[in-house]
């Protein structure tokens, strides 16, 4: 084996459960405050938000839950990639806001931006794995 071999195991337990742990506290939070999801997504013009949401919302709970245990990770990330290239530009279109409003969803475009590039870097690894 060569030092420039992939990885066998799974990325870091820890970085994981870190990784996951923030995105378990979104899908909580988005579960428990659906109603106002649901508003903010229709006042943002999402079609169907009644629906749209609490599906978003779970396909965000799932995915983190494949990351965490590392099952079916390549579909997962793709499944957190798709919430947060979806969800993103949508909901927190801070360029259109104003004062404190347009702050706090400033943010949150950049934290989901954030934590899309750890799924990109970690599908980077399933990939990797998968090639082995």
């Amino acid at each position: 084996m060569t030092d420039d071999a992939p990885p066998t195991e799974p990325p870091s337990r820890l970085g994981r459960l870190l990784y996951s742990g923030i995105l378990a506290y979104m899908a909580v939070d988005g579960f428990k405050n659906n109603e106002k999801r649901v508003d903010i997504a229709r006042s943002q013009g999402v079609p169907l938000p009644e629906l749209a949401v609490p599906l978003a919302t779970g396909l965000l709970l799932v995915s983190n839950l494949g990351v965490l245990f590392w099952k079916f990770p390549r579909a997962c990330l793709a499944g957190l990639i798709t919430f947060f290239v979806g969800t993103t530009p949508t909901i927190h279109s801070f360029w259109q806001m104003e004062g404190k409003e347009r702050q706090q969803n400033k943010i949150n475009f950049l934290k989901n931006v954030a934590l899309l590039g750890g799924a990109i870097v970690l599908l980077h690894e399933a990939n990797d794995q998968a090639d082995e």
